[in-house]
């Protein structure tokens, strides 16, 4: 356990520095996070209200499919959210397109590495991921993942929200990227802890 808890705090710094680059570079933030926007926006209600109520819904949807909560799900957002704050206010928005773009494409390996790393410890999934998981079975984590980014996206935009580059590659890339990680690293294994009654068909499924 104390390995676990150490891979969980590293993983979400880590998670948390990908974060800071994205928003940085200020070409689209992830699905997840232009819903929460959107909805603070078309409802006029804090960030913070906003976010917590989306990250209870979707824990929430992954209960009722029997992915349970843990230490994760309450260590994840609080020290993303910490460590983002800080980092925003240590890095600048650039100025320039050319350093925007190097600021987005070194956000990816970072933001892969963090997601695969703290799922990887086993100790329970985020919102986002908990809401992936919980269509994992039948629906491998790679487009479960995807599909939440896009759904997130897409309604986040219709309440004002705004989307752009980076909202694409995301949804793109992160789900397949953390899968391909975890598919051959077992510290970077998103189903570790995963204890959903129906996991029998996970295995052939996840190689499709």
């Amino acid at each position: 356990m104390p390995r676990r808890i150490v891979q969980l705090v590293v993983s979400c710094v880590v998670l948390a520095a990908g974060v800071t680059l994205l928003l940085r570079a200020a070409l689209g933030s992830d699905g997840y996070s232009t819903l929460i926007n959107g909805l603070a926006l078309w409802t006029g209600m804090p960030f913070m209200a906003a976010n917590v109520l989306v990250g209870l819904v979707c824990v929430a949807i992954a209960w009722a499919r029997r992915v349970r909560p843990g230490l994760g799900t309450v260590v994840q957002p609080v020290v993303v959210g910490f460590v983002v704050d800080v980092g925003l206010r240590l890095v600048d928005e650039p100025t320039s397109l050319a350093a925007r773009v190097l600021l987005l494409l070194l956000a990816f390996p970072v933001l892969i590495v963090g997601v695969a790393g703290y799922l990887g410890s086993g100790t329970g999934a985020g919102p986002t991921e908990a809401a992936a998981l919980a269509w994992d079975p039948p629906v491998p984590f790679r487009w479960s993942y995807s599909t939440v980014q896009v759904l997130g996206a897409v309604l986040g935009w219709l309440m004002g929200g705004d989307v752009g580059v980076g909202t694409v590659l995301v949804i793109l890339l992160i789900g397949p990227a953390v899968d391909w990680l975890s598919s051959r690293y077992a510290v970077f294994d998103v189903h570790a802890g995963h204890d959903r009654t129906d996991d029998a068909p996970r295995a052939a499924e996840h190689d499709l």
